[in-house]
């Protein structure tokens, strides 16, 4: 029986996450900033699940959090950092102060949770490190590009992390959604207070009152639940795992753009070496 410690279960993909693994029969240590949010996961499976309040910006929460789980648990074998919320702005519309809270929270949050649990995991030589990302990390719409920003710097992170422990017997993985029908663009998602109206039609599209596809998503939190399950399970773990049609095509989308661009100009990129 693993342990996993998920952040970020009070709604959307990781309340599904947790749900899943509770019912797999795994031990869950489940967290939220309000740990009542919560507690109805403990109710239904007191003998597997732990419910703590964490705020992944706070140093001392995150201690706390980690010591608990393992005084509960004995271990934590799969952390899951998926705490984190949208924020919507064009770049020059940007705010300096929720900029920086958008990269407290999922950059420093990932690696505050992350340095947590490496040391028991190395002590074991096992352990996996799950980061959410975004296919926003790769499309990087017009209106995103601060959330875009901070998934692709978790994403370079991740690759790193993964090389580095690799040789303890530790995993490092990036899951990276497309849509999926949960709170993220509703509830969860901030935006700049001020629009500028020079960029209405690029990133003022994507402004809470003009998006009308919250609620009609085409991913099922269940169904990813089950992906990352299996992907953990897997003896051979990817670093990325894409979930959704929209993750995958948009994907595979970018890449033959970025590789077609790259063609176009290999002369120039070639050029640049001293002379043999």
């Amino acid at each position: 029986m693993a342990t996993w410690l998920i952040t970020g279960c009070s709604t959307g993909l990781g309340r599904a996450f947790a749900e899943a693994v509770l019912a797999h029969g795994d031990n869950v240590v489940v967290t939220a900033r309000d740990a009542a949010t919560v507690q109805d996961l403990v109710d239904s499976h007191p003998e597997t699940a732990l419910a703590l309040a964490l705020d992944v910006t706070d140093d001392a929460q995150v201690t706390a959090v980690v010591a608990a789980a393992e005084e509960r648990f004995s271990r934590v074998d799969v952390l899951v950092n998926n705490a984190g919320y949208g924020y919507r702005a064009a770049v020059e519309e940007g705010e300096d102060g929720p900029v920086a809270q958008l990269v407290d929270t999922h950059v420093f949050g990932t690696v505050r949770t992350t340095k947590a649990v490496l040391p028991g995991m190395r002590a074991r030589r096992s352990g996996t490190i799950v980061n959410l990302s975004s296919i926003g990390a790769r499309i990087s719409p017009p209106g995103s590009g601060y959330y875009a920003a901070v998934k692709a710097a978790i994403e370079a992170l991740t690759l790193s992390l993964r090389q580095e422990v690799a040789p303890l017997g530790i995993t490092a993985m990036v899951v990276e959604p497309g849509g999926f029908r949960t709170d993220f663009a509703g509830r969860s998602l901030m935006q700049a207070a001020e629009p500028i109206a020079d960029y209405a039609d690029t990133a003022g599209r994507r402004r809470k009152e003009h998006d009308t596809g919250h609620g009609t998503q085409a991913g099922d939190p269940a169904k990813a639940a089950a992906a990352l399950i299996k992907a953990v399970e897997s003896d051979e773990p990817p670093f990325m795992l894409l979930l959704g049609h929209d993750a995958s095509d948009g994907f595979r989308a970018a890449l033959d753009a970025l590789r077609s661009e790259v063609d176009a100009w290999e002369s120039v990129s070639r050029s640049t070496d001293f002379d043999a």
